[in-house]
């Protein structure tokens, strides 16, 4: 299992330290560093039914772009984008498998899914 984070990020440190308190074991992955991948993020989207639940709506790339701009971007342009530009990602953004993506941090939804 894979935790793309961002260090700056509380929602990631809690996801984190609620995986780590239910001995989940997973590998951290620094998003900025090293982005899921173009496929991930496809079937993530795919798995989501919409390419929205993606986005980080909050953060200052998103804002800066405008959410028009993004709406307006095909599929793989938006997914081309995120890769360049993780932080366009919402985080934490947890890899299980390809019928498991995990996009920002619920409790509830991710005791559902993992525990």
């Amino acid at each position: 299992m894979k935790l793309f984070s961002y260090s700056s990020c509380s929602t990631c440190r809690r996801a984190i330290k609620w995986l780590k308190y239910n001995d989940i074991p997973f590998e951290l992955i620094d998003l900025l560093k090293s982005p899921p991948s173009k496929e991930m993020l496809i079937s993530a989207s795919e798995l989501y039914g919409d390419r929205k639940y993606l986005l980080n709506t909050s953060g200052v790339v998103y804002r800066s772009m405008g959410s028009d701009a993004v709406k307006k971007m095909s599929d793989n342009d938006l997914f081309e984008q995120l890769i360049l530009e993780p932080r366009l990602i919402k985080r934490p953004f947890l890899y299980k498998s390809s019928k498991c993506f995990l996009v920002g941090f619920k409790e509830e939804k991710w005791a559902e899914k993992l525990l």
